[in-house]
């Protein structure tokens, strides 16, 4: 099959660039790259200062929340404003262009109505759980030639909880396999890693290390000064250790060398990217069961309520867990290839649909009231 030409539209709240500030930056980092490893066209349309080793379009000069950071500035009008113009600017460019399709990986309103308006083959991957105005987006923007992908089922459920129209697919992050190493005996430790807020629940971490007596490591952003030293900070010691925002390489060596990780999501976690990390490591997983967790992680892992006063429990639990299993399942389910080739077949599934007559087309109705 032919390559494609591919637009891959990504969120500018933090650059693409490694080490990587959550999940939804190492997806479209990962994402361009093994698209560009299949020998398609790809350009990141993203913040000006991402890093891709694929052709770059800034839609802003660099990351918003350099300048305008998320927590003091989430829904003020300086922010909305400057994003409608910077995804504006950024779509009328990529209608400029010859594009066969557009990976849309944002969280913006106006990618997925430009698709229903102008017929552009699309796919759009939802990576949060839905918020009104994105909800209203997607609902309304269903077409036979926008493609849109949840990571797990009870994810886009959550857009759609009286069942996703035909447009509307599951599909779960991968990750290169290669990339994080397989250890089939840990060191008695547990690793915590992600951005340090309070939404990621790094105190409840560090609570269920304290009581089961197990030492644990912290890795990640520090996003929230005030939560950082008002709830870790004081609980550093010589068990519960910080060890700051680290890069791939060196978190795949702390994950292959614990025991457990704590995974304690204080949201309704679409997926979980960092378990399924882990997971290839073979480590297996203490969480709080929230959202998609035990889908995605499955009996690699033991649970805890949402508000965590059992985790010290299921930490313990985790730690007795065979590695080889844990490792085979994220082989066998969240492969960067099995992702990719999902992807491939929607992004020629909303090419082909483009050409559909306006007659033949029937038009579920999803849209809010």
């Amino acid at each position: 099959m032919r390559p494609l030409k591919i637009a891959v539209l990504s969120h500018p709240r933090h650059p693409i660039a490694p080490p990587f500030m959550g999940g939804m930056e190492a997806h479209s980092w990962h994402l361009v790259h093994g698209l560009k490893r299949r020998g398609h066209d790809v350009t990141l349309i993203a913040a000006g200062d991402s890093t891709p080793q694929v052709p770059l379009h800034a839609m802003m000069p660099r990351h918003y929340d350099a300048d305008m950071p998320w927590h003091r500035f989430h829904g003020t009008p300086k922010l909305n404003d400057y994003l409608d113009q910077s995804h504006q600017g950024a779509l009328e460019w990529i209608a400029s262009q010859d594009f066969d399709v557009v990976h849309n990986n944002g969280l913006h309103r106006y990618p997925p109505r430009m698709a229903r308006r102008d017929r552009i083959p699309m796919v759009t991957s939802l990576h949060v759980p839905p918020f009104d105005v994105l909800r209203r987006a997607v609902r309304e923007a269903v077409a036979p030639w926008h493609q849109i992908t949840g990571c797990s089922s009870t994810h886009l459920a959550g857009y759609w909880p009286e069942g996703a129209p035909d447009s509307c697919h599951i599909v779960p992050n991968g990750i290169d396999l290669n990339a994080w190493t397989y250890r089939n005996e840990g060191n008695g430790n547990a690793v915590w890693a992600g951005r340090i807020t309070p939404n990621k629940g790094t105190h409840l971490a560090i609570r269920a290390a304290q009581k089961a007596s197990v030492p644990l490591n912290i890795f990640g952003v520090v996003e929230d000064t005030d939560y950082f030293e008002s709830a870790v900070r004081p609980a550093l010691s010589n068990n519960i250790r910080f060890g700051g925002h680290i890069v791939s390489d060196e978190l795949a060596d702390e994950f292959s060398r614990a025991s457990a990780l704590l995974f304690t999501p204080q949201w309704e976690e679409p997926f979980g990217l960092a378990a399924i990390e882990a997971m290839a490591c073979g480590t297996p997983v203490a969480a709080i069961r929230r959202g998609a967790v035990h889908e995605v992680i499955g009996p690699c892992g033991a649970y805890a309520a949402a508000d965590g006063q059992d985790l010290d429990q299921a930490l313990l639990q985790a730690m007795q867990i065979d590695r080889l299993s844990v490792h085979a399942r994220a082989a066998e389910l969240f492969s960067i290839d099995r992702m990719l080739d999902r992807y491939e077949a929607l992004y020629r599934r909303s090419i082909l649909m483009q050409d559909i007559p306006a007659e033949d087309i029937s038009f579920a109705e999803h849209q809010l009231p």
